[in-house]
């Protein structure tokens, strides 16, 4: 069994020059915000209870809570608007079609019982306001040319709503059913939000011009604005009051946030400037806010979502970060408290510690983007799409210097010899790269498409896969490279290889959704092309007899079948008898000596349950679990000393797939993928009681049953 423990929420998405609209729980501190097709609600009071939910078609834009907190609407770049269930498994309540175009912003009516919707579309259907549970069109919004940007309902009797957009207008309309009543132009560029008071009796209307302006909430005449001398310096993106209608917050492009006193007559006044420690760059524009209870939220363009606490505007705000793009690698490091390190593709490092969430990003003095990532105790390595390799130092939450090694190619794959992290493996198109430090020491062309690859921790032995789904064995002795082995399983180009910690083992996945796990043992005699060997996997063996030209090995299967091997050394046959007669794998050569020292076998198959390909996988530091991520948005984890079919699956771990897997611990499993978030799931354990002598017993029965065959088979050659 298995459970999410942590989840290490994604940050909005937000776009250069526009504004995002947040929103909160009418009781609660829970807050809405949406990142691609997902819909994020996060507790402000502890940032790792995030609830997450992906049943767009479309990148979605806006959520709101109904005002009785039960449901949730929210809508996308298609137009629809889609109800659900606020709690529990989110259950579709109703879904319409409601504009032509991308929906921007969506607000309910005080009761409940209706919903206004604004955002593009064809003709005059920029506007539209309908009932619930319906979808019953309840007025006309005649009036805006272009784009609508924002809308408003009055959370008071009479009802009225507002609506602005990038025709520079802010429009009110009355009702239901609702018709136009009056239009204002006091803005001169974009209008970017518009918000009713607590209360309904004013309205703001915020604007790229740089200035706030109040409307009388029911006349909508213009009663006033905020003061100019005191105002932002750069486009007002969004707005947001306080529970007791007397204060707004507003967010700028000048990147700051500030809290303004609104007076009966309808002025503004400066209370105070917020600002947050940044780089200064461009991501620290602010984009979207909300004043929700006692805490003041800010997200900035880079997606850092900053609170405050309104009851003390000088005390530092707290910081939530996260990834806004595909997490595409993970790594754990083994330092206390557990650090997690991801990476997405639009260059981003973010470190987290297990039990607490966000920890820092980690600045890179070269911003590239990153495809693979590998991470030791002192030193990360990356590879982006320059064609480059870095090696990183980590100075705690920072990064340190960076040296670039230029493969000439795109790199696919990085693999660090983990006892001597110096050595790594990079795959590129062609074949391979071995770096030692910043020295590239071989480059190897394979004569195939190489796909995958790995190093063995202690840096004696490589795995390459190519785009044939052939596995490739190669010693490493010195600064070359000399192949062992080829192993033929996979019906799929290979997409990952991973050794075990311990060593004895490594996983490797395909494209046709196949995970397979192999077992290594001494390398003191080899089987050449012997991979299929699968009645290996699992198998006690006894060595019973062995003649000048043949050696006999008995072993009980997987599947409890009893099997016997015959090896005959001058022929370079191999032959095995399994229940119903004898087969054959020829051209199977034999080194050193007569006795099975050594070979490769499959250690766990019919890892068939997915159903598309396999992104990633990920060993258990003690080596008896190995879990496979895949594009069908499953985590499968399986136990190596049992059969596959006895695995953890769990279903929906990320939407749009699984791309980074690593273990935190022998319990615990840190998923990420296309939704941008970082999962931890606690890995339950299952107790079997079994009487001690009742597996003795079996055991027994299986050794003399096998020693008697084996011995009958060889008196029978002799």
């Amino acid at each position: 069994m298995t459970e999410l423990a942590e989840t290490y929420a994604c940050v909005p998405s937000t776009e250069r020059g526009r504004g995002i609209l947040i929103s909160g729980h009418p009781k609660t501190n829970k807050i809405l915000y949406t990142n691609n097709r997902s819909i994020l609600i996060l507790n402000l009071d502890n940032p790792l209870d995030v609830s997450v939910y992906g049943e767009h078609g479309y990148q979605a834009t806006v959520a709101r809570y109904s005002p009785n907190g039960e449901w949730i609407a929210s809508a996308d770049v298609s137009g629809t608007v889609r109800i659900w269930g606020a709690y529990n498994d989110h259950v579709l309540k109703k879904e319409f079609k409601v504009l032509t175009g991308r929906i921007d912003d969506l607000q309910w009516s005080p009761d409940g019982l209706r919903i206004v919707a604004s955002g593009d579309g064809k003709g005059k259907s920029l506007v539209r306001a309908f009932m619930w549970d319906s979808g019953t069109n309840v007025g006309e919004f005649d009036g805006h040319s272009r784009r609508v940007l924002s809308c408003a309902f009055k959370p008071t009797r009479p009802f009225r709503i507002v609506t602005c957009g990038e025709d520079f207008l802010v429009n009110v309309y009355e009702g239901p059913p609702f018709k136009f009543k009056s239009s204002h132009r006091d803005h001169s560029n974009f209008v970017n939000c518009v918000r009713f008071s607590p209360d309904g009796i004013k309205f703001i209307s915020v604007s790229s011009d740089k200035k706030g302006m109040l409307f009388d909430g029911k006349t909508g005449e213009k009663i006033g604005q905020i003061s100019s001398e005191d105002g932002h310096k750069g486009s007002i993106y969004a707005v947001s009051w306080s529970p007791d209608g007397k204060q707004v917050l507003t967010v700028s492009a000048d990147k700051s946030a500030k809290v303004w006193e609104i007076c009966d007559d309808g002025s503004g006044k400066l209370t105070k400037t917020l600002t947050s420690s940044g780089s200064g760059g461009v991501d620290d524009m602010l984009v979207g806010c909300l004043w929700q209870n006692d805490h003041l939220v800010s997200v900035s363009l880079g997606g850092t979502i900053s609170i405050f606490s309104a009851s003390d505007l000088d005390k530092s705000p707290l910081k939530i970060a996260g990834h806004m793009k595909n997490v595409t690698s993970l790594s754990v490091l083994k330092n206390v408290p557990k650090t997690i390190l991801s990476s997405s593709y639009d260059g981003l490092i973010i470190k987290w510690i297990q039990g607490i969430g966000y920890s820092s990003k980690l600045q890179r003095k070269e911003n590239t983007q990153i495809k693979c990532l590998a991470a030791a105790e002192e030193e990360i390595v990356t590879s982006g799409f320059d064609n480059k390799i870095w090696r990183v130092r980590l100075l705690d939450d920072q990064c340190g210097d960076a040296d670039s090694i230029d493969m000439g190619n795109q790199p696919k794959d990085i693999s660090l010899a983990l006892l001597c992290p110096e050595l790594a493996l990079v795959t590129i198109e062609s074949g391979v790269v071995m770096l030692r430090g910043t020295k590239v020491v071989s480059t190897i062309n394979l004569g195939f498409a190489v796909t995958a690859s790995a190093i063995s921790p202690d840096g004696s032995e490589a795995i390459i896969g190519g785009l044939d789904g052939k596995l490739h064995i190669y010693s490493v002795t010195g600064d070359t490279l000399t192949e062992e082995a080829v192993l033929e399983k996979h019906r799929g180009a290979i997409s990952v290889i991973r050794y075990s910690p311990d060593d004895s083992m490594f996983a490797s996945g395909d494209l046709n959704r196949e995970a397979v796990v192999w077992d290594r043992v001494s390398r003191e005699l080899l089987l050449v092309e012997v991979a299929d060997l699968q009645t290996c996997a699992r198998s006690v063996c006894f060595y019973v007899g062995k003649a000048l030209e043949t050696s006999i090995v008995t072993g009980l299967g997987s599947d409890n079948v009893l099997f016997h091997v015959q090896l005959l050394l001058e022929t370079s046959y191999v032959g095995f008898f399994k229940g119903n007669g004898w087969g054959w794998w020829k051209d199977c050569a034999l080194y050193k000596q007569a006795q099975l020292d050594w070979y490769i076998a499959v250690k766990l198959k019919n890892m068939l349950y997915h159903t598309a390909r396999i992104n990633c996988l990920a060993w258990s530091p003690d080596s008896s679990m190995i879990a496979t991520g895949s594009l069908d948005t499953c985590v499968i984890i399986y136990e190596i000393d049992k059969p596959a079919s006895n695995r953890m699956t769990i279903k929906g771990a990320h939407l749009g797939g699984v791309y980074g897997l690593a273990f935190a611990d022998d319990h615990s499993v840190v998923s990420s993928g296309e939704d941008a978030c970082v999962r931890v799931w606690r890995i339950g354990c299952k107790h079997w009681v079994i009487p001690l002598v009742s597996v003795f017993s079996a055991v027994c029965v299986a050794e003399v049953i096998a020693f008697c065959v084996a011995s009958a088979v060889y008196v029978h050659l002799h």
